[in-house]
Order: structure tokens, then sequence, then C-alpha cells
């Protein structure tokens, strides 16, 4: 059960996942990025997000493993903390408090007690510096640590812009077409500029990144220029070297661990690999979607990880080969789709990359597939007026999908209406029927009836335009010999009201009414014969949105305004029965309970209303829900009802709200915590499964699995080694923090004990009776398949009397087994 005051606002996915570069564990089994004010751990084999780690109150700008810990793991944030984490447990071990917002940081094997941030300088705007933050020392988990010093001034705010070069001798920024090196030991400063330098093209730095071995910077450019630096420890005797290929601003550089291959990229979406400094010798990794906006390296060199500015997180193999793709929520320019809830698999579609439909699964806050609406290739040039995905509406069962794709023109749109099916056999949707000009002008609205899909008649999609008529859809068998569907849809009924713009669009639970909303009308219509029954009206101001009563409350008919109001009108007296100044700008019904979602915006605050149409008085308030403006929400069927002791939570127990902001951040209202949405399995990080697989383990366990399969496709038993299963003892030791285990003279006395083999009941006669049965056992291989044979016919025979057959000792079985050996073939002669 839950307890009353745990609903909390909870951000639950879509946050960036490019806002800091990605760090791999040192087995490089595990990806750690920033996302949000969340640092996630995915599994590199399983793409699968194993933990979030949650605790900084703002945005996460730099995650860096503890270079004397590496199961341990610092983040800083715009909150202006530092925060140590043990990531395998995700345990948060100390806070540090700097009292600056944080936008970078960097760790050094040499700096032990000491981390490196970028913070804002004082007084100046638009001003960063490089500074050193000892970490102090101390027993409690929250610690001041405002002893700073000031190492480099008048630096980017970017992470990209400084680097630390080969044992942290030296640090380098660039900012402008500026460059500075500044020497620890020798506390000297060297700075560089471009500007005197008469080369074409935009010289401003964009990155710039040191080489693991070699006194060597690699600088990326705005023009797309990559420069090679050496010998600048004198500020005049420094010579560089450049590479290109970008044809646009290089946004991230990464050295190979080796120092010989360099990687980069930029708006192009592909990683140029250069071998050995040449422009002559390069390789390429193409389409890998959008702009890369960093690029991160294992330990061992073995993996390579490019983020990309639409959410997705890329791992490559060392030879330049594409290995596993995370795809977070892809931020649109515009959802113009809104937020639906596809029936068959609980996600959350809407607009994507230009052209396409992401199914966004909630549980793994992952892109489960995209599917291409338009079909044509989008070209990143401003300007240009190309179609784009407007409008999607699923059928009850998620069998049918429509959509609708307009060009961005305003007076003369290009339109055409898709209805898609969905093939079990090949899991995925299908075009069915293509409409070219649906309406004569945009299409506002659009969905279908909720009834039984089994009967083709009563499935029927209504779609509203601004050219004044709303329009019915329905399907019909298709008589063209060749064509490859036995269906398609075919327009059956145009309505309209007084030439005004038909505006919203739904259907009534059981699909006998239909409501369209004309402007500051609202219009009722049966859905049998279209002829219109009732009209409401409630001026000034057009309607903004409409939906029908669910299960008890079917009677009533909710509307909402321009100006602010928030109508009930009663089917049955055809009256208002109540309404409420409040300016609603999203309105979601349950499609399970009774409950509808208002949500407000006023003063720049979102707030949350949850009424019954009977009931005027709200059953929930949230006010502030959040900082940003709430666009689109939707309730998402739960697996199973959650339980749920208040009553004033209980509309929460079928269905879950997501909303989602201006910002493309998705919220919830959640009894539980982000980590405990998390499915148990997923969350444990088992410290056996961190260490390194050597090939000769990797051949070991396939044999045995191979002969563990050969056995069962026998039928023989699976015997299991004891000492092969893991015991509890084993189990808990290995999984427990090592900060809170007990002395090692404790656990000796239990690990021991969890090693020895309980012992049989067995004598030392019976033993031996056994060693002589296995050496007799190839000679009575042929006797025993009979003898068995008869035994298991005789005990069936027992068993039906009610008898059990007495079971003979070793002995006794030695004995009959020498009988039935000897040969009585003689008596036959008589």
């Amino acid at each position: 059960m839950v307890a009353p005051d745990t609903l909390r606002v909870v951000r639950c996915g879509g946050s960036a996942l490019c806002g800091a570069r990605a760090v791999f564990s040192a087995d490089s089994k595990y990806l750690l990025c920033a996302s949000g004010d969340f640092v996630k751990v995915y599994s590199v084999n399983t793409e699968e997000t194993l933990r979030l780690m949650g605790g900084h109150a703002d945005l996460v700008t730099g995650i860096q493993l503890n270079p004397h810990n590496h199961m341990q793991l610092y983040s800083s944030s715009l909150d202006g903390t530092i925060k140590l984490w043990d990531f395998m447990d995700g345990i948060l071990i100390k806070t540090f408090n700097v009292g600056s917002k944080l936008l970078a940081l960097y760790t050094l094997a040499s700096a032990e007690d000491s981390v490196f941030v970028v913070i804002p300088k004082n007084g100046e705007r638009d001003t960063f510096q490089l500074v050193s933050v000892k970490l102090t020392k101390g027993a409690s988990q929250d610690l001041e640590s405002k002893e700073l010093s000031v190492v480099l001034d008048d630096v980017g705010p970017s992470m990209k812009h400084i680097a630390f070069g080969r044992e942290g001798a030296y640090v380098v920024s660039v900012k402008g077409v500026n460059l500075q090196v500044y020497f620890f030991k020798r506390k000297l400063l060297n700075r560089f500029s471009l500007s005197t330098v008469k080369t074409k093209g935009d010289n401003r730095f964009s990155c710039v990144v040191c080489h693991p071995t070699e006194d060597c910077l690699a600088t990326g450019h705005a023009d797309g220029k990559i420069r090679l630096w050496r010998n600048f420890h004198h500020k005049k005797e420094y010579t560089y070297s450049a590479l290109h290929w970008h044809h646009d601003i290089v946004m991230d550089l990464a050295f190979s661990v080796e120092g010989t291959r360099l990687l980069s990229g930029g708006v192009e979406s592909v990683l140029v690999q250069w071998h050995n400094e040449s422009s002559c010798q390069k390789d390429f990794l193409p389409r890998l979607g959008s702009p890369i906006e960093y690029i991160s390296l294992s330990s061992d060199g073995a993996l390579c990880c490019t983020l990309h500015t639409d959410n997705r997180i890329t791992i490559i193999n060392s030879n330049l080969r594409f290995s596993r793709s995370i795809q977070g929520l892809i931020k649109s320019r515009d959802v113009k789709t809104g937020l639906v809830v596809d029936p068959r698999t609980k996600a959350l579609v809407l607009n994507g990359e230009p052209g396409h439909l992401q199914f966004y699964s909630l549980q793994s806050d992952q892109q489960l597939f995209s599917l291409d609406i338009v079909q044509r290739q989008y070209i990143h040039e401003a300007g240009l007026k190309q179609s784009d995905l407007v409008k999607v509406a699923f059928s009850a069962q998620g069998t049918w999908l429509a959509t609708v794709e307009e060009s961005e023109e305003v007076t003369d749109p290009e339109l055409q209406l898709k209805l898609w099916f969905y093939h079990e056999e090949e899991q995925s949707f299908q075009l069915n029927t293509r409409i070219n000009t649906p309406h004569d002008n945009h299409i506002t609205d659009m969905c279908f009836r909720d009834m039984d899909e089994l009967g083709d008649d009563s499935l029927i999609l209504v779609t509203t335009g601004r050219d004044c008529v709303f329009k019915v859809w329905v399907m019909v068998e298709d008589t063209d010999p060749e064509a490859q569907q036995s269906v398609s849809w075919t327009c059956d009924f145009v309505g309209s009201y007084h030439n005004y713009q038909a505006t919203n669009c739904c259907f009534s639970e059981d699909g006998s009414l239909l409501a369209v909303s004309f402007e500051e009308t609202v219009t009722v219509w049966d859905s049998l014969t279209w002829d219109l029954k009732c009209t409401f009206c409630h001026p000034p101001g057009n309607i903004r949105k409409i939906c029908f009563g669910r299960l008890t409350c079917s009677k009533y008919l909710i509307g909402t305004t321009d100006y602010g109001f928030l109508c009930c009108w009663n089917l049955l007296t055809c009256a208002l029965e109540w309404n409420a100044h409040l300016n609603v700008v999203v309105l979601q019904p349950d499609p399970l309970s009774e409950h509808i979602a208002a949500v407000s915006w006023l003063s720049k605050e979102s707030s949350l209303f949850v009424f019954k149409p009977n009931e005027p008085r709200p059953i929930y308030i949230q006010r502030n829900l959040c900082k940003e403006k709430i666009l689109l929400a939707a309730f998402v069927p739960r697996d199973e009802p959650e339980m749920i002791s208040s009553e004033k939570y209980l509309w929460l127990r079928k269905s879950q709200p997501f909303f989602l902001t201006d910002t493309q951040e998705l919220m919830t209202l959640s009894t539980k915590s982000l980590e405990e949405r998390l499915t148990p399995s997923s969350k444990q990080l088992a410290v056996e499964e961190s260490l390194p697989v050597t090939p000769f383990s990797l051949l070991l366990g396939k044999h045995r699995r191979q002969q563990a399969q050969e056995d069962i496709d026998l039928g023989k038993p699976v015997v299991h080694n004891k000492q092969e299963q893991a015991s509890p003892a084993v189990k808990e030791l290995l999984h427990t923090p090592a900060h809170v285990l007990p002395s090692a003279s404790f656990l000796c006395t239990i690990f021991i004990n969890s090693l020895l083999i309980s012992k049989e009941n067995k004598s030392a006669e019976e033993v031996a009776d056994e060693v002589e049965m296995e050496s007799e056992k190839a000679e009575d291989d042929s006797d025993e398949e009979d003898v068995t044979a008869m035994e298991q016919e005789d005990t069936s025979h027992m068993e039906l009397l009610g008898e059990m057959p007495c079971k003979l000792s070793k002995s006794q079985e030695k004995e009959l087994r020498r009988i039935r050996k000897t040969d009585y073939s003689w008596i036959s002669a008589f």
C-alpha cells in the first residue's frame, strides 16, 4: 500500500542525452551518460537502462570516473554540487557543495583530492574560468568544498573547449580564435591566436583534445578544418598542420588510446577516422542519422561512443563498425501529432525525425521503432517548403493507423491522408490506402469510432478541416483484381454547419454519437443516420477542445473555450450542467475511468485539475505542476491496477498520466520513484558481471551449454554440481557494498561453511558396490533394457492394486543381476 502523501511529480524521460560526454566503465560493459538532472547507466550489450541515479536539482553538466576507484563516478551540475557515486550499487557516497554553477567537470589521476570545474566569473556576464576544487574530507555525506584555485581565465563554457595533456602536465583552452596552454610545473602560460594568420575560412575554435602519449594538440574549427599543434612549449616556434574533410563545424574530436588514430564528427552525421595524422589515410562511418555532438572512447580502445543531437547514442567497434544504438525521445521542432498511445505496445507515439512517427517506450525511456510516413528525403535547408506529419490516430485495438501529412504552405497546402494496417506476421504497419487532398484546407482533427473492430461496418474514421466540413471515411471491399489488399477506405458522408470551420471531433464511448465543434458551436450527430441531434454554445470564444464522459458519466459532454471557460453539457437535457472559469490548455479523459484531467496555464504556472463530469468540484488539484508550460497529455493504461490506499489518488489506479512540456520533457504523477519504476532484474548490477571474461572461460562456458543442451535433447537428467551453485552467503558477500560489510574475520567462517559439501547417508560398502556396478555397466546394457521394461510393467500392475514394490538393497540387486545372466536354455530340451 502507498502512503497518502507520496504522490509526486517526476521527470520520466525525454531529457537530452548529449548534455555531456558519455563515459565507459573500466571494463567497457556499462555506458554512463548525463540525462537531464539524472545520470543513466546503460548496458553496452543489451542497450537496457540498468540504473538511474538522481539527486541533482538541475542539469548534469559533466561526469567522470574516479581515477582512484573505477567503481565510482563524479558528476557535476548547474545546482552547484559535485556528487560522488558508487554506480554499481546506485549509492550516493558524497555531495560536495561548491556554491557556484558548474558547467564542466574534469578529473586527473595526479590530483588526488581535487577536481577541475568551469564556473562563471564573478561580476562578469558570459565569462568563465577554470578552477581547481579541493574536495573536503569528512565523515558527513554533505560537505562544503568552496576552496577554489583559479587555473585559467576567459575559457569557453563547454567541456569540449578544455583538455588536459599527457599525465596532466598541462591544460589547454580554446575560445574564439584564441588558444592558451598552461604548464602546471613551470607555471607558464602560452597564448596563441589565429586572427593574424592569413587563411581562408572561419578560424574560430570549436573543440580541442590532447594526444595521450605525445605533446600534440588537435583542434576543431568552425570551417571544418582540424589543426594538429606541436612545439607549443614555445610562443614563436610552434607548428601546426591541417586536415580537412568536414564542410561545416567540427563538433568534437577524440584520440585513440595509443594516439595513432584521430576521430572527428560534425553536422554531416559521419564519423571520420584519421590515421597517423595524414589527410590521405582516413576511414568513414556514414549515415549515423543526425549531427555528432560528442565522441567518447573506452579505456581499452575496443569501443567508441557518439552522442547525437537527436538524443541518440551510437556504440561503434574499434574497426569502425556499427555495434549498438540507443535512441531516446527525439525532440521534434513541433509536436503537431499530439501525444497518442499505441493500444498494442502502450508506447507514446508522436513526431520523431522529419516525416517519421516515433514509438517511445515509457518503461525503458528509449525508442521502440520509427515509422516512415512521408517516405521522402528531408532536406535540412532553411526556407524549403517540405511535407511533414501533422495528425495521427489509432483504432481501438491498434489494428489501423491513420496519418495526415501536409506541406508547409499556408494558403494551398498539399494534403495526404494515409491508412495503415498492422500485419501480425510481419509485426509492422503497412500502407493500405492513400487519399490525396482529403480536404481543401488544413485538417484540424481526426478520430476513429471506438467500437468492436471485428465487423468492418463498425470501423469509422472522421476528419475535420478548415474547409468548413467534416468527412466520414469507411472501409469497402476493393474490387480491383490487381490490388494487393482486399479492403480500402472511401468517403461515406460529408457534414457541415453554417459554413463554420470544423475544429474538433470525438465519438461517445458506445460510438452512437459524434461531436464536432464548429468555431463557437458544438454539434452532436447520430453516427448511424448522420442526423444532427442538438447543438451547444457558450460564447464568447471558439471551442478549443471537446470530449465525452465515460462509464457512469457518459451522458456528459465537456468542452473548453479560448476565453478561459470549462463547460459541461448534459446530453439528456440538452442544457449546460455547470461551467468554471479556467484557462484550460490541455483536456485529456482517462479511457478506463470517469476521470478527466485538465491542465491550466496562468501566471507562468501549469496546474492540474482532475474531476468527474457529474461533480463540478475537482477531486485532485496540483498547483505549480512544473515550471514549463504543458502542451500535451495522455493517460497510459497500467498492466495491473496499482494498490493505492488514499481515496484522493484512486484516479491513478488504472491509468497513469504523462505530460509533455514545451521543452519536450516528459513528466508524470507517480506514487513510485523513478528508480522503483525500473524492473528489479534490470537494477541489479552484479559485481562478477563487471569482471573481464577470458577467451578460455568463453570457450568453456559455450562447451558446457552445448553439453547440457545435448543431454536435454537425449532425455538425460541434468545433474547440477552443488559447487557450481552460488550459495546465498557468497551472493550476499559479492552484492553487499564494501563500505557496509563486517570485518573479514567475521565473514571467514560463513564463507568457508558455504563451500562445504553436505554429507550424504552412504556407507563405505555401498560406495564400493556403486564402483563395481559402474564397471559392469557396459556388459549389462542389453539385459538392463529388458529388465527395466519388465520392472516398469510389473510396477504399473502393482500400483493398480494399491501396492508399492519394495526397494532392493545394493547387494540384492547385484545378486539378481548375476542370476539373470545365468543361461537356462538347457531346460528347453526337456
